[in-house]
């Protein structure tokens, strides 16, 4: 199926009352992935946007809430009065450093991580999640990494990730060649 036809798919995809429903196993809400190549990156971003402005929260009985994980990362960075000390590390240090540095203060591999706290705290209870930016936040934040992290707090609203990759239904691989992690819990959201 081309893009544009995918694209065109997921308004009437998250407005059923049955997918925003749907629960897993576990009673779980279950998470999805929005996978295209990176060559379409403009399109989904566009597409993102035009869904968001067509939300009508009364009416359709939900609100459409976009985190993009590196607006988040950048946000974070610079609340905590980081972000110039980034390109100083980056200069003077390095990009291992650097990558050392943003992991730690964001906390992305601890159960506190910074991301999917403020994911978790800014979520209303009626909200359809997208996760977007995967593709710029990399290699700082993992893709994997936040879906795991966030499948274990967040269950009570479905969660769509755009994926600039592949995923074959147990692996991530951001642009098709980076192998980004495994995560099988999720599902495609267009098939």
């Amino acid at each position: 199926m081309e893009i544009n036809e995918r694209l065109d798919k997921i308004w009437e995809r998250i407005s059923d009352e049955d997918f925003r429903a749907d629960r897993g196993v576990a009673n779980e809400v279950r998470y999805y992935v929005f996978e295209y190549e990176p060559v379409h990156e403009l399109m989904v971003r566009g597409k993102v946007k035009a869904l968001k402005k067509q939300n009508d929260p009364e009416a359709d009985g939900f609100r459409l809430i976009e985190y993009d994980l590196y607006e988040m990362m950048i946000q974070i960075l610079e609340e905590k009065g980081y972000l110039e000390k980034c390109t100083w590390f980056e200069e003077q240090k390095g990009m291992d450093y650097l990558y050392r540095a943003v992991t730690k203060t964001l906390r992305l591999t601890n159960d506190d991580n910074r991301i999917v706290a403020r994911i978790l705290e800014d979520t209303p209870r009626d909200a359809v999640v997208f996760l977007t930016g995967v593709g710029k936040a990399f290699p700082f934040v993992r893709a994997h990494n936040v879906l795991n992290n966030l499948h274990q707090v967040l269950d009570g609203v479905p969660v769509v990730m755009f994926y600039p990759g592949v995923w074959n239904g147990q692996s991530l691989h951001l642009f098709g060649t980076v192998t980004d992690g495994n995560y099988y819990r999720a599902f495609p959201l267009i098939i």
